[in-house]
């Protein structure tokens, strides 16, 4: 007995020194909430603030770098399906009922996918989750979709950028950026 706890022991250090960590992405991971805050709600000192900050939408998604590239037209090209991010797909998670462009969606986990153009983006919906880039995409499964005009902005965004805020009462606005391209993508909350 005692020589096969040892041979258990020593199969598992085999096992645990095999385990190599991965080296850090360079697209590092990042989460956007709205709203803004949500993570903070445990904290909250009274019942009404911690109700305003409950999450009603999570973005989880990798955060590529222009490290001196073109982006738009070029790395990303236009009117093609991008995986909107980097490395795994875009995931998205609604806490509540929203409303996407025509289309009302349940709460549940779902994946964005986005088709961007010079002058407009349309950001789709899609059920498939955990996949990676938008390899497997299909179009025809598509939920919802909602397009949107692109502005120019001043700074340039050297990481791909997601932040949520209240463009009118019940309007969450998904703002998306990278490069010198801003757009954004009102989503509302029912």
């Amino acid at each position: 007995m005692k020589k096969m706890i040892i041979a258990l022991l020593v199969a598992l250090s085999f096992q645990v020194s095999a385990q190599e960590f991965a080296e850090v992405d360079q697209s590092v991971m990042d989460l956007a909430y709205y709203p803004n805050g949500a993570h903070r709600a445990g904290f909250s000192k009274t019942a009404d603030e911690k109700a305003a900050l409950m999450p009603r939408i999570k973005v989880i998604y990798s955060r590529p770098l222009m490290k001196g590239r073109k982006i738009f037209g070029e790395l990303v090209k236009y009117d093609q399906d991008w995986r909107f991010g980097a490395n795994e797909s875009t995931e998205i998670t609604f806490y509540t009922n929203v409303k996407v462009g025509e289309t009302v969606l349940a709460p549940g986990r779902y994946t964005l996918y986005c088709t961007p153009s010079e002058n407009q983006w349309t950001l789709h919906v899609h059920p498939r989750l955990d996949g990676w880039g938008n390899y497997g995409y299909d179009t025809s499964k598509t939920l919802a979709s909602v397009s949107a005009p692109t502005a120019k902005s001043e700074k340039t965004l050297e990481a791909f950028s997601i932040i949520f805020y209240e463009g009118s009462s019940g309007v969450a606005h998904l703002k998306a950026g990278w490069e010198n391209t801003v757009v954004e993508f009102p989503i509302e909350l029912l």
